[in-house]
């Protein structure tokens, strides 16, 4: 059980305080409630663009690191297609230090052509590095293209394409960081050796004055029901064979979203996994194989990838993993198996709940999306779940008209033509 208080400043920012005085440190979170799907389709990327901007210089504050440093403290940062996050870890003693940075970097960026510039490049070169320059790079560009046709989670984090970073105006910056970046749209979380009084008069001296801004409606278009099987097949310079399936599966938080997170366990969580066991270990037609889903907040992906043995064909793949499928969707879980998942689930539970970190960012995410209670109910709503749930969403993910298959092939080198024989 996690304990924690709250309370709403009149500026619409929600805070949630979660006291622990067994460690010497806090957590200072802030969560703002935008994400990549929140996007223009013609300006894509800037919710990650901003992750970067947001340690460019604040208002009032030139260098956000260095204050920081000096007061022991470490942050970072994540970009999601649902959330953007932000954090500092430092000793409880210094912790105002962190309710500043946080504070001026709310109020206002320092927004300049200057700063814009530099992280635009900054991007630009993770885009061709981690996406363009990559092996199996563009995967997700790809995937998310292939399975999502109106909503979107059809572009990745990054960016769409590389031109819209490129591209971005300083403009179209201002007016992103001030449609979202506000009180009204935030959840401030702080975790640690700190008092509920403590972080509300802190709360109120740093936060208090910003102007709360406009609540952001969101009103994205519903990815409508996927009526056939999809097929990409494409050639890369990699080094072997790779395939990509994915499904659409469920929305967040339904009894049905633990029982698929459970599925996806027992396919492919590991080398005990089934998958893995079968696929890999016995038949030997991957070298490695993953099951997972997005976690997304709308509508997500069940994926399972692999990549394929020398002289396995994708047609022999995929059959052995629709093999593998009907076995879940035809056969119910033993007790002894769903109980092994249900322990794993507790164990990675419990060792979350022991991180600073992983305690404000959950409470944040669950204020964001309803209420930060929902974070002593997890453990409960996944061990409702019966054997006869995970075949059900098993049989209603699964299905060949729900799914599309990523076929990426490795480039076959030319031979060389042989050299003629010199004549004697």
């Amino acid at each position: 059980m996690i304990n924690y208080s709250k309370f709403v400043l009149d500026n619409g920012l929600r805070v949630i305080v979660n006291e622990d005085p067994s460690t010497p440190l806090v957590v200072v979170n802030v969560l703002y409630d935008v994400g990549a799907r929140d996007e223009d389709s013609t300006k894509t990327g800037f919710a990650h663009l901003f992750e970067h901007l947001m340690f460019g210089g604040s208002l009032h504050i030139p260098d956000y690191d260095s204050p920081l440093q000096i007061a022991g403290g470490e942050n970072n940062a994540f970009t999601t297609n649902d959330i953007t996050n932000y954090y500092c870890q430092l000793p409880a003693e210094n912790i105002e230090t962190a309710f500043w940075l946080e504070s001026d970097r709310m109020l206002s960026l320092a927004f300049s052509q200057e700063s814009l510039d530099v992280q635009r490049k900054v991007v630009s070169e993770e885009f061709k590095e981690n996406y363009t320059n990559q092996p199996y790079g563009d995967v997700w560009s790809l995937l998310r293209e292939l399975t999502y046709k109106v909503h979107p989670y059809r572009w990745m984090t990054i960016g769409k394409e590389l031109s819209h970073i490129e591209k971005a105006e300083l403009e179209d910056v201002k007016k992103f960081f001030y449609k979202h970046y506000t009180p009204v749209n935030a959840v401030l979380s702080v975790a640690g050796n700190v008092t509920t009084e403590q972080v509300k008069e802190l709360a109120i001296k740093w936060f208090g004055d910003i102007p709360p801004g406009n609540k952001y409606e969101r009103n994205l278009p519903k990815e409508p029901e996927q009526k056939e099987h999809r097929v990409l097949e494409v050639e890369r310079k990699v080094p072997v064979d790779a395939l990509f399936k994915a499904w659409h599966s469920v929305e967040w938080n339904t009894p049905e979203y633990y029982a698929m997170d459970l599925l996806t366990d027992v396919l492919g969580s590991g080398k005990a996994s089934r998958l893995y066991q079968s696929l890999v270990k016995e038949k030997k037609l991957f070298s490695k194989i993953d099951c997972y889903h997005t976690g997304s907040v709308d509508m997500g992906l069940v994926v399972i990838e692999g990549r394929l043995a020398k002289a396995v064909s994708f047609q022999e793949a995929e059959e052995a993993i629709d093999t593998e499928l009907k076995k879940v969707k035809e056969e119910l879980l033993s007790d002894m198996e769903l109980e092994k998942l249900k322990n794993r689930v507790e164990s990675a539970l419990a060792f979350e709940d022991t991180s600073l970190r992983s305690r404000a960012t959950d409470l944040a995410i669950f204020e964001l999306r309803g209420d930060a209670g929902m974070i002593n109910e997890v453990k409960d709503k996944y061990f409702a779940v019966t054997s006869s749930d995970i075949q059900s969403i098993a049989r209603k993910i699964f299905r060949e008209e729900n799914s599309s298959s990523l076929r990426y092939k490795s480039e076959k080198k030319q031979k060389s033509e042989p050299e003629k024989e010199k004549n004697d």
